[in-house]
């Protein structure tokens, strides 16, 4: 292995400015390696609350391209985007369609989303999941709320409301997914679940259940109470807020 990539694997998300320089490399001009450390410090004194979306994707950007002033493709991301949540959630495909972003950021960003699911998910696994409901729609925001298609989940529980398997049912279009009633209810059993709650993702943003959303959901309603089991509830995520069937008087 030769040295500069040594020295590229054992670089940390906050650390490149103090690893080596690889032979040949020149030093970051001063004002970049300055403005670096200014923003870490401000992270470490203040965390995430004390940066706009720009400034926490230069962070996660260091690590990605180490040599450059990243401001400007932070930039660029957020404008093609919207905001930081969004950029994380985008497809590698159109996030490689931006100038500037290569197999290094794509992946450094995917690390970062797949990192936020697995804690939002932690919050929620073994839990009650009736008194953790907050969890539960952080969860379900962080995994769903930016996806470019529709998508279908159910999440089993167990007789003490406990999240036993949180399983994707269907993916769809933009603004349609396939669900099969039947199916839905016969993993219940196969699970041995006693409860479950519905949730799918409107990429629009507008979580307004439509009447497709709405006859499925009685479907699957009515399987259920004919096998014993509880449908606590049907969420349907926006992109900046939920939707809950059970509190709109749909179920």
């Amino acid at each position: 292995m030769d040295d500069g990539r040594h020295l590229a694997e054992q670089r940390g998300l906050f650390d490149d400015e103090a690893a080596p320089l690889p032979l040949g490399a020149g030093r970051l001009p001063s004002y970049i390696r300055d403005h670096r450390k200014r923003l870490r410090a401000r992270f470490r004194e203040g965390g995430a609350g004390a940066l706009p979306d720009y400034e926490l994707l230069e962070l996660v950007l260091f690590r990605s391209l180490p040599r450059q002033d990243v401001k400007p493709l932070a930039r660029l991301l957020l404008e093609r985007f919207g905001d930081f949540n969004a950029v994380l959630s985008a497809a590698p495909a159109r996030l490689a369609e931006v100038r500037g972003v290569g197999d290094e950021v794509v992946t450094d960003l995917k690390i970062v989303e797949a990192a936020a699911h697995r804690l939002a998910q932690a919050q929620v696994l073994r839990r009650d999941v009736i008194s953790s409901w907050d969890a539960l729609l952080r969860y379900c925001q962080t995994a769903m709320a930016h996806q470019p298609i529709e998508q279908f989940r159910v999440l089993y529980l167990d007789r003490k409301n406990v999240l036993i398997a949180d399983e994707a049912q269907g993916r769809g279009t933009v603004d349609h997914v396939p669900v099969y009633p039947r199916e839905v209810v016969k993993r219940a059993l196969e699970l041995d679940a006693s409860a479950l709650i519905l949730v799918h993702n409107h990429p629009s943003g507008d979580p307004t259940p439509s009447e497709a959303d709405i006859a499925m959901t009685g479907q699957i309603a009515a399987a259920a109470e004919a096998l014993g089991l509880v449908l606590h509830d049907h969420l349907v995520i926006g992109k900046s807020r939920e939707l809950s069937f059970r509190a709109q008087g749909l179920l």
